[in-house]
């Protein structure tokens, strides 16, 4: 479906910039884009709605206790995680990368846990959408 939109010149003229460092070939595609972040977002406010999602956590492996922690939180939330991926970045620091599928507030919950773990350097849920409810 076509319609208009109406913005001030400054909003389209920074729009127009946006889109272009992007590599968008046009206004559309990037509006598509972004109606779609808007509704995925919302689709994680829904808690009940099955998502998926990458928890990156960040962390010294030299930490006493710490990796039989993060995999003992891992395995009470075994149905939720899909994959983990584990990279040693150098001597002491570690990158871990769960993918988790299930509900979002089950998912918010076991990235808060990881996260919050002491020793634990750094850590991101970064959420996105089955995708069964986009076009």
């Amino acid at each position: 479906m076509r319609f208009g939109v109406s913005m001030e010149k400054n909003l389209l003229t920074s729009f127009d910039e946006l889109i272009s460092r992007k590599g968008y070939t046009n206004r559309s595609e990037a509006f598509r884009d972004l109606v779609r972040e808007h509704l995925v977002e919302e689709e994680w406010r829904t808690e009940k709605k099955e998502m998926v999602g990458t928890i990156t956590i960040v962390y010294n492996h030299h930490t006493r206790g710490l990796s039989d922690t993060l995999t003992d939180l891992q395995h009470q939330f075994l149905n939720l995680a899909i994959s983990t991926m584990h990279v040693h970045l150098d001597e002491v620091n570690c990158l871990e990368v769960l993918i988790v599928k299930g509900r979002a507030d089950k998912i918010k919950f076991i990235a808060d846990k990881l996260i919050s773990t002491r020793g634990v350097k750094h850590g991101r849920l970064t959420m996105t959408t089955t995708g069964k409810e986009l076009s």
